[in-house]
């Protein structure tokens, strides 16, 4: 009889519904557990901060193949022109055509097709995290594009980056001016290159 009842209970095997509920709530827990562990705000702060990146690196790339083609600036009108962008100007929906950035965003959106126009409606949109682009006008000197980060990872970075409110870590092209924009304390800027 124990063996027939036996061979029944193995034949017939599988979980109760008391040990799926303990897995269950096991798997629950478990799950909010890592949520709160991964800290979904930073996750997504990170994440803008990622594409703010992205379109910063695109900005500088359209300016430098602009000049590789042009040997002169897309703020400046010709090769002679020894126009800077002198302080770090702010892309937003107030530019237009006639001031630097409007003539920027103009030129490498226009014949020359460096950037796309969805591109430029992205970065002058009133919800973006707005781009600062900046070169001092020397010869040999680097075009920046800086953003205000949103996360912890990329503002710690950004600190790091400046060492100092003078930013005495920062590239010796940027004039202190620049540099005491970037570095403002608590409000450090995340530039490249």
């Amino acid at each position: 009889m124990k063996i027939k009842n036996l061979k029944l209970k193995i034949a017939h095997g599988g979980f109760t519904m008391i040990e799926l509920l303990i897995v269950i709530a096991v798997l629950g827990v478990l799950a909010v557990a890592v949520i709160s562990a991964i800290n979904p705000i930073e996750q997504i702060n990170r994440s803008y901060d990622t594409g703010s990146r992205s379109d910063a690196e695109q900005l500088i790339g359209a300016v430098d193949r602009f000049y590789a083609n042009n040997q002169y600036y897309p703020w400046q009108t010709g090769a002679t022109d020894t126009n800077a962008l002198g302080n770090l100007t702010v892309i937003d929906p107030t530019t237009s055509g006639v001031d630097p950035i409007g003539r920027i965003l103009n030129t490498l959106s226009g014949s020359t097709s460096e950037l796309k126009s969805a591109y430029i409606t992205k970065i002058q949109g009133s919800t973006y995290n707005y781009l600062r682009i900046y070169n001092l006008g020397d010869q040999g000197s680097s075009t920046y594009t800086c953003f205000g980060p949103k996360s912890s990872a990329f503002k710690l970075q950004a600190s790091q980056r400046c060492g100092g409110v003078t930013g005495p870590n920062l590239p010796t092209d940027l004039s202190s001016a620049a540099k005491a924009i970037i570095c403002a304390a608590n409000a450090e800027l995340s530039c490249l290159p």
